[in-house]
């Protein structure tokens, strides 16, 4: 069952994320939020910065998403001056109740070929998820970008305002940053009939609440069982 603890978000907010080691900044179902914003923006600016503006957004992939489908999230770390800052560790917080993510992926500026979007493997980071790199370049043209995509459980109810947690980034002096705040929010709705499919192969463990494939079996043994039923009904 799909449960929000506002006093574990609370206590999980008490201790920021530093260095890519932090806690869950995440809150959960928003019932009784007036508005639910796909994305949010934040930005520093301070002496750390040396006078560099660095910017950070957070976007969910729809404003209306199906209860046993995907939401996929973009993390976006940027600047709007002619520093050079290098993020090594961006954090990631789901909402509450959410399992693994299923797909991740970086996209950054490399010496060859620009801007290139590469998978990765997030790993956990005290209620979130990270990714590490010995240094992402970013500068005003060339953000780094984290995309990360996660099963949404099957016990968010129709209608639920879905509140992701925050981001935690850590890099050098100025872009390092723990924001809580910089949230992404949906509403969740029934599967429409193109998405049926993908909710019954989560009954077979794909897209569980966990986020992991169950014990009875891999993905292509579960289409092959599908199909097998297909055919012979």
């Amino acid at each position: 069952m799909f449960r929000t603890s506002r006093i574990a978000a609370g206590v999980a907010t008490a201790a920021l994320v530093v260095a890519g080691v932090g806690v869950g900044l995440g809150s959960g179902v928003a019932a009784a939020d007036a508005t639910c914003a796909v994305s949010s923006h934040a930005q520093k600016k301070d002496a750390s910065t040396v006078g560099i503006t660095h910017v950070y957004d957070k976007i969910a992939s729809a404003e209306q998403i199906g209860v046993g489908t995907s939401v996929t999230y973009k993390v976006i770390v940027g600047t709007t001056g002619i520093g050079n800052p290098y993020v090594n560790t961006i954090t990631d917080f789901p909402p509450v109740g959410f399992g693994a993510p299923t797909k991740t992926t970086i996209t950054a500026y490399h010496a060859i070929g620009g801007q290139v979007t590469e998978d990765v493997t997030a790993e956990p980071n005290a209620g979130g998820w990270k990714v590490t790199s010995t240094g992402w370049f970013v500068n005003s043209g060339n953000p780094v970008t984290l995309t990360i995509t996660y099963p949404v459980p099957s016990g968010v109810k129709a209608g639920q305002m879905v509140t992701s947690g925050g981001v935690g980034v850590a890099g050098t002096v100025g872009v390092s940053n723990e924001m809580p705040g910089l949230t992404a929010c949906f509403t969740a709705r029934g599967a429409n009939a193109g998405e049926t499919v993908i909710g019954s192969l989560g009954d077979n463990g794909l897209g569980s609440d966990d986020g992991q494939l169950s014990s009875t079996g891999s993905l292509s043994d579960i289409i092959s069982d599908v199909l097998g039923d297909l055919i012979g009904s």
